[in-house]
């Protein structure tokens, strides 16, 4: 699997004109765990969307190149992107709450995602979700199968969105976000199990996150962005070397045990990081 972006940029309209919101982000990625964090606001997650056709209706979104194993994906048609989608693509949103259908059990959304990329009957795919929520280190999967989202705690419905992620078997998966709503010790929990998963199953992972520490403990390189352009891109064994004010004013901003500091040192910025 191979994911070419070159001079990706999204914009939206308003009374004023277009307004770029990502502005010529350029990377490639292949079977690795790729870090993308910056703050709120600094078009990491319209970077996905963008590569899976999802933007809102009304965002206009262009590349020189935007290709998944030489496929344009900005050209591919509703039914191509079908195939990619869930096939090859997976995404992993923030808060499964609102990503899981409250109204359907979770094996039967498991097992439909099952078969809609890889066919089979109706038992094989429930064979197959259960098997999948086991993968996910959950102890009575069967139950879990049974349970509306609902009844699941945030890390179980976490597991349960990733097992339906991986049931049609992606070569990439993209995480938006996905340990922001959990407390930290179920955060570390999912991702050892994401990283178990990615390791095993050769996929390639995008992680999308604001916290820098963990993406540098967690991937194998690292994009930072700011204002919707990559400031900085470089190895996660390497972060400590970074270049750019702000990829180092984002690390100056952590709090420390055993480096206490009597005042957190705050962010300056400079017009010219936002210069297109």
């Amino acid at each position: 699997m191979k994911l070419t972006v070159k001079n990706l940029r999204v914009a939206f309209p308003s009374p004023r004109g277009p307004v770029e919101a990502v502005r010529g982000v350029s990377f490639e990625m292949g079977a690795e765990k790729l870090g993308i964090v910056g703050e709120s606001g600094s078009g990491k997650s319209l970077c996905a969307r963008a590569i899976l056709q999802l933007l809102p209706a009304h965002a206009r979104a262009s590349a020189d190149v935007l290709t998944l194993d030489g496929i344009d994906v900005l050209a591919a048609s509703d039914k191509a992107m079908c195939k990619i989608r869930g096939k090859r693509v997976g995404l992993i949103m923030q808060d499964p709450k609102y990503s899981l259908n409250p109204v359907m059990a979770v094996g039967d959304q498991i097992a439909e995602a099952w078969r809609v990329h890889r066919g089979g009957g109706k038992s094989e795919a429930r064979e197959a979700a259960i098997d999948l929520l086991s993968q996910m280190q959950i102890r009575d999967p069967q139950r879990v199968a049974r349970a509306m989202p609902g009844e699941l705690s945030g890390g179980m419905g976490q597991r349960a969105m990733i097992a339906m992620m991986l049931a049609p078997n992606p070569e990439l998966l993209v995480a938006d976000e996905p340990t922001s709503a959990l407390d930290v010790s179920v955060q570390a929990e999912i991702l050892r199990l994401l990283e178990r998963l990615v390791d095993e199953r050769g996929m390639g992972l995008m992680l999308i996150s604001h916290d820098l520490p963990m993406v540098s403990r967690f991937c194998d390189r690292v994009l930072v962005m700011y204002a919707g352009r990559i400031v900085e891109a470089l190895k996660a064994s390497e972060l400590s070397a970074a270049k750019h004010p702000y990829t180092l004013g984002l690390l100056g901003c952590l709090p420390s045990l055993t480096n206490r500091k009597a005042r957190l040192q705050t962010l300056e910025r400079n017009p010219e990081w936002s210069a297109a």
